[in-house]
């Protein structure tokens, strides 16, 4: 499995935003903003892999450090967006639905205009019992470690040979 970890890696990047994009695309599942965010390492991650490891033929260590640091990113905004969802944490203004204080009228139509239409702290869709967000965080999770563990091993070997 080490040896071809990036590749496995590479694969559930796509696996993932694939299926929120057949989620939106197909089944008019809209996303709030907090799933908008959730879906930028996922593009970063097969970005980097497109440059690093099919133009340049070989994996570098920088692909793994580059798409730890873009899962860590992903994970943050997961497991807020599942905090929102379960009551235990507020969104940003613009995801949770609620209007700021406002000094006139144009402001509050303005705040009112500005609001995206799908509320944060609503759950879309789930699959046994477990929504989007939490999903996510859960391959999130299960991504850092593998990746952890595959660049500690990279290292290893890495110092071993020295």
């Amino acid at each position: 499995m080490i040896r071809y970890w990036g590749i496995i890696f590479f694969f559930l990047c796509v696996v993932a935003i694939s299926s929120a994009l057949i989620a939106e695309y197909f089944f008019h599942i809209l996303p709030c903003q907090m799933c908008l965010n959730q879906r930028y390492p996922y593009y970063f991650i097969i970005s980097i892999y497109v440059v690093f490891y099919f133009i340049t033929k070989k994996p570098n260590i920088w692909i793994y450090v580059l798409s730890e640091l873009a899962v860590l990113y992903g994970l943050f905004y997961s497991i807020w967006h599942v905090g929102i969802e379960q009551n235990l944490l507020t969104g940003p203004s613009s995801c949770s639905g609620k209007l700021g204080k406002a000094n006139s009228v144009s402001d509050l139509k303005e705040q009112i205009l500005n609001q995206d239409v799908i509320n944060c702290n609503e759950i879309s869709w789930s699959l046994l019992g477990l929504s989007a967000a939490t999903l996510n965080s859960l391959l999130l999770l299960l991504l850092l470690l593998f990746n952890t563990i595959f660049i500690f091993k990279i290292y290893s070997d890495k110092k071993k040979k020295i």
